[in-house]
């Protein structure tokens, strides 16, 4: 059983740990073709599931993080993110979906008014080492290994075992997303 983190988007990170939370896959997908000025191409797109297709397996347990309210993309986003969401389904999976505040919140990251989006990434950075000692070169890899650290954690929490994550603030992220999704 695998344990995937998707962070999706024109880039997307996607993370799959073990059950004890090692990691076994950790990659930035962007799919291949023409450029579609302002989003992404029907190329692209297609190629991008098609990655991710390839790379989902039976059994697997996926969290998703949901787009961010306000996404200057939008149309392109919800391509991404509806592509992804039926291919899941298309593999007979489920998944969760995380708040890309809950991702933030999982780390103890804050938002703080007038951040820009590169020191976000950076403080996104910096809590996924200093947490788990994880670090990689794309932030969306970064991201999606914090989704997959959640996802592992709502694993363990819905099968009543412990938890591999016990700070206070990711036990309340992991009991809303179960929460939200009865």
């Amino acid at each position: 059983m695998r344990f995937l983190g998707i962070d999706p988007a024109t880039k997307t990170g996607i993370v799959a740990l073990d059950i004890e939370g090692n990691v076994i896959l950790e990659r930035e997908l962007r799919g291949e073709g023409p450029k579609d000025p302002g989003g992404i191409s029907d190329q692209q797109l297609v190629d991008l599931e098609n990655q991710l297709f390839r790379l989902m397996l039976p059994g697997d347990q996926i969290t998703l993080e949901s787009p961010a309210p306000g996404t200057i993309k939008a149309i392109s986003t919800g391509f991404i993110h509806g592509g992804i969401r039926t291919m899941i389904h298309r593999k007979g999976l489920r998944y969760d979906l995380v708040n890309p505040m809950w991702t933030k919140k999982y780390v103890d990251v804050k938002v703080k008014r007038g951040q820009t989006q590169k020191e976000k990434k950076e403080e996104m950075a910096a809590a996924a080492l200093k947490y788990f000692g994880y670090s990689h070169k794309s932030d969306n890899v970064v991201d999606a290994y914090i989704i997959a650290r959640i996802c592992l954690n709502i694993y363990l929490m819905r099968n009543h075992k412990p938890l591999l994550d016990n700070e206070r603030i990711q036990r309340e992220v992991v009991q809303d997303i179960i929460e939200k999704t009865f």
